[in-house]
């Protein structure tokens, strides 16, 4: 087998440039998703529900993506060509999304738009940034793994500070902030059209500087025989021969993305209710809150930037994994202390050091423990340690929220706990490589 060479860094910057533009639309979403639907006119313990049918079709689509871009070659490349169709879906649903209130709809009718139309963007995204983290597994040795992902989760966090400052921005600049009852703000849906217009010229860049391996060059470089190339490797095949290090690291995924999911889900809520004591989502307050919101997660990924200068530092990958998620615990506890809102934002800063690692240190560890032949499709696979984690905490989001007294803050403490669980599970992984993964399947 050949052994990849080295690249420059644009190269490594180049593969990971469209990130940017895929990045913003994800803060979008992430910032504003729970604002939009409580301006609709949803009640805060059915919130979580919203979120869970985006990660349900992520975890049947990324598989089936991975799987097919595997077994994808045309004149567009291996996955490139599902990059585009990701990119394409998610610009027209980020210009329909912030209009669900606008269309003449009746309460129930404009949240069902917005629930089917935010399962689109979660999968079109998905499928977007899926693509990205193939490109590096396919075309990335293992010696410049480490770098390219933290180049790619600078340039995600690059466009979250967009994506997050966005609504604030255009309202200071004045656009209007305020909206008749049951639609949404101006600053917020202009917002998602700038992101979209963002999204298409990152997809163009891609397009121009990504130069795929032919399938012979890609064989040679990844060790797949001739009789490699014919053997047909199911999903579940792949599964149960999967390596160690994709069950433990995906079982330290769980924690961490049920935490961020009741980030994403009750941070405008807790914060409204904490900073400016109200919770009621009609009143210029509230409003105001979801824009500090947004700053808030500009400022966790200003966190994330930095670390993730940090983290390739660290030779070894599970010391570097466990403290960033220690770090983000105290952030996402501290919240429960703080009434100012300018303090919260070493809360975020401690948070952003678990979503850099977050983005990285997962696929590095990944894509270290396994062969290039089915690289995509293990990658679809992981994405399940994602979307299972998202989809198990929204459903019982509202349940436990009750349970906690109905404070959203208290969702926020609860995710700095699922924090700290991950960390304690980061001792259970171990780390491997194709070679010996190889030897295991053999036995």
């Amino acid at each position: 087998m050949k052994n990849k060479p080295d690249q420059s860094f644009m190269k490594l910057w180049n593969l990971s440039f469209g990130f940017f533009g895929v990045q913003i639309a994800y803060a979008l979403q992430s910032a504003n998703i729970s604002r939009i639907f409580a301006t609709l006119g949803a009640d805060p313990h059915s919130l979580s529900f919203f979120w869970i049918l985006p990660p349900l079709m992520g975890i049947l689509v990324q598989p089936l993506v991975g799987a097919a871009s595997d077994r994808t070659w045309n004149r567009l490349g291996r996955r490139l060509p599902y990059l585009l169709l990701g990119a394409a879906v998610a610009v027209v649903v980020m210009c329909l999304l912030p209009n669900a209130g606008s269309f003449g709809l009746s309460v129930g009718g404009a949240m069902i738009f917005g629930f089917i139309a935010l399962m689109f963007l979660d999968t079109s995204i998905n499928m977007a940034m899926q693509s990205f983290k193939m490109l590096v597994g396919d075309q990335v040795n293992e010696r410049q793994k480490g770098l390219a992902y933290s180049i790619q989760s600078f340039l995600c966090n690059a466009g979250s500070l967009v994506g997050y400052l966005a609504p604030i921005t255009l309202t200071a600049i004045g656009v209007s902030n305020l909206a008749p009852i049951g639609q949404v703000p101006d600053a917020v849906t202009y917002s998602f059209y700038i992101g979209a217009a963002v999204l298409i010229l990152c997809v163009i860049y891609s397009f121009a500087t990504i130069r795929e391996m032919p399938p012979k060059e890609y064989a040679e470089y990844h060790g797949i025989t001739e009789s490699q190339k014919e053997e047909k490797s199911g999903m579940l095949y792949l599964l149960r021969h999967a390596p160690k290090t994709f069950w433990t690291v995906g079982l330290v995924q769980f924690f961490c993305w049920a935490a961020f999911l009741y980030m994403w889900t009750y941070t405008p809520g807790a914060i409204a209710d904490t900073v400016w004591g109200t919770t009621d989502t009609e009143t210029e307050a509230y409003q105001t809150a979801g824009n500090w919101v947004g700053v808030l997660f500009a400022v966790q990924a200003v966190g994330s930037v930095l670390w993730a200068i940090v983290i390739p530092r660290f030779k070894n990958h599970k010391v570097i994994y466990a403290l960033s998620l220690l770090l983000g615990a105290v952030g996402f506890i501290s919240t429960l202390f703080i009434t100012d809102k300018f303090v919260l934002f070493i809360s975020f800063l401690l948070v952003g050091c678990a979503w850099a690692a977050m983005l990285a240190l997962p696929f590095t560890i990944l894509t270290n423990s396994i062969s290039g032949k089915n690289m995509g499709t293990y990658l679809g696979l992981f994405n399940g340690t994602i979307c299972v984690p998202q989809i198990c905490a929204a459903a019982l989001g509202g349940v436990i929220l009750s349970l906690l007294g109905g404070r959203q803050i208290s969702m926020l403490v609860l995710a700095g706990i699922f924090l700290v669980l991950g960390a304690i599970c980061v001792s259970f992984v171990k780390e491997t490589y194709p070679e010996v993964q190889d030897e295991t399947v053999m036995e």
